[in-house]
C-alpha cells in the first residue's frame, strides 16, 4: 500500500507514514503542487495510490466514485491540532485496518474514530 499525501496536510505526514513503515509521497514532490482535485485523483488512480487528504471534497463520491480508485483517506481532524497529533491520527487508523480496507473505500478518518464507505455490492 503506497500513499500520496494532500499539500493540505504537513510534510511531517509523509515522514510519519514512512516512519512507521509505508510507503508514501507528498503531491509538492511529485509535481502537483496547487493543482485541482481531479488531477490529485487522476494520478493517485493512474499509480494505484491511496489519497491522504484532509478536502472534504474527496468524499464526494459523484465525483471520486466508490470502487473506482485504490482508496480516500479524509482527515476530519480541528484545525488546532498540533502537527504531531494529526499525524498520530492516520497511524492509529491504519493500525486496526488492513490493506484491503482501503481498495476502493473512502475512509474518514476522526479523534479516535474511523468510518469506512464502500461501494455497495450489485447483483
Amino acid at each position: 500500500m503506497h500513499f500520496l499525501v494532500d499539500e493540505d496536510l504537513p510534510r511531517s505526514t509523509v515522514a510519519a507514514l514512512r516512519q512507521a513503515g509505508y510507503a508514501a509521497d507528498d503531491v509538492r514532490d511529485v509535481g502537483l503542487r496547487g493543482r485541482p482535485d481531479r488531477d490529485i485523483y487522476a494520478y493517485a488512480r493512474s499509480h494505484g495510490l491511496v489519497i491522504v487528504s484532509a478536502d472534504k471534497d474527496f468524499s464526494n463520491g459523484l465525483h471520486y466514485p466508490l470502487g473506482d480508485h485504490a482508496g480516500i483517506v479524509v482527515l476530519r481532524i480541528p484545525d488546532e491540532l498540533p502537527s504531531r497529533a494529526l499525524n498520530q491520527e492516520p497511524l492509529r487508523a491504519l493500525a486496526v485496518l488492513h490493506p484491503e480496507d482501503f481498495a476502493g473505500a473512502l475512509v474518514i478518518v476522526e479523534p479516535g474514530r474511523v468510518r469506512i464507505r464502500r461501494a455497495s455490492a450489485r447483483a
